[in-house]
């Protein structure tokens, strides 16, 4: 009698894994070691810059801190004191990340700071590998790349209501000494630009409400998988001094929209840069990128165009 197979759905994939972090995951480590080849997701450039100044005598290895950063997103760990207080008080996910006594927080930071590059490189490396797995998943959906832009909100002063709130009492006292002031114009006025103790982190206009937060491009197949990252700060403006991504107006959604449509094609010239032989049928995205210039750069790169307005059009190459 012929053996029946089933075949499973994303949904049942996704079931799998739920119930591998949430019951059994001394488990889905197992599964991580017998699915995923470190000698290949880490590049070698990545192992000759970590071992060049102390060699093999490093007191943590390479593959421990990649391991330990891939946990700490996959168990959605914000923060890195969680992430290291989950490893000191589980062996199996320390015996699985190969440390024999947890990093503290200083070096951890100072890993993700001095290897940062290295770390894209992987990143990279990863889209490469699992692009003919999402194809194999669904060709139709991989087939479809959307293009937003987003906003990183960062953990800085000015993004607590309290320093929102200080801002407005000191416009309300400067309306008490001049009566033509406009207490609620001049709260926002008070705001500064950027934070404080990180210059790259700017008063944005995202999703809808204001906040201080590093513009980012985020490029995804139609399964929602992450193809491209793109953050919009001054190394993306020093490698492309032809787009002009800040433009300060008095209306900052205006800024968003600007920053939208001029930042498509640097971004995607990146991302074909970093992904030659990646070829799409669709490209998705909002009405912010309708532009006829748009058009032909998306149509020259043998993309066809789905910019969203109150409905959905497709204009293909004929």
């Amino acid at each position: 009698m012929r053996k029946k197979f089933v075949q499973m759905s994303l949904m049942d994939t996704f079931e799998c894994v739920e119930e591998q972090l949430e019951n059994k995951k001394p488990e889905l480590f197992r599964l991580l070691d017998e699915h995923l080849d470190w000698d290949e997701i880490i590049p070698d450039t990545f192992y000759a810059a970590f071992y060049r100044r102390l060699g093999r005598n490093r007191k943590y290895d390479l593959d421990s801190f990649v391991k330990a950063l891939v946990l700490q997103r996959i168990f959605h760990y914000v923060d890195d004191i969680q992430l290291l207080n989950t490893l000191r008080f589980s062996y199996e996910m320390r015996d699985y990340c190969g440390f024999d006594k947890v990093p503290d927080a200083a070096k951890l930071t100072r890993f993700k700071q001095n290897f940062c590059s290295h770390i894209r490189d992987v990143f990279e490396r990863l889209v490469d590998l699992t692009e003919p797995i999402c194809r194999n998943m669904d060709e139709a959906l991989s087939d479809l790349l959307t293009f937003d832009t987003t906003g990183i909100e960062s953990y800085v002063t000015e993004n607590n209501p309290k320093f929102l709130r200080s801002k407005e009492q000191q416009a309300k006292s400067l309306a008490k000494i001049d009566p033509t002031y406009d207490s609620s114009l001049g709260g926002n006025a008070l705001m500064p630009t950027v934070a404080e103790s990180n210059p790259a982190v700017k008063q944005q206009y995202i999703n809808g409400h204001f906040c201080y937060a590093q513009k980012a491009v985020v490029v995804a197949n139609g399964l929602g998988i992450v193809r491209h990252l793109e953050l919009l700060d001054e190394a993306f403006k020093n490698a492309h001094p032809e787009v002009q991504i800040d433009k300060q107006t008095k209306k900052p959604e205006i800024d968003k929209e600007v920053g939208d449509s001029t930042a498509l094609k640097p971004v995607m010239l990146d991302f074909k840069k970093e992904h030659p032989t990646f070829q799409y049928g669709i490209f998705a995205a909002d009405s912010a990128f309708d532009s006829f210039a748009n058009y032909i750069f998306l149509l020259l790169h043998r993309l066809n165009i789905a910019i969203y307005h109150a409905e959905f059009f497709v204009l293909d190459e004929a």
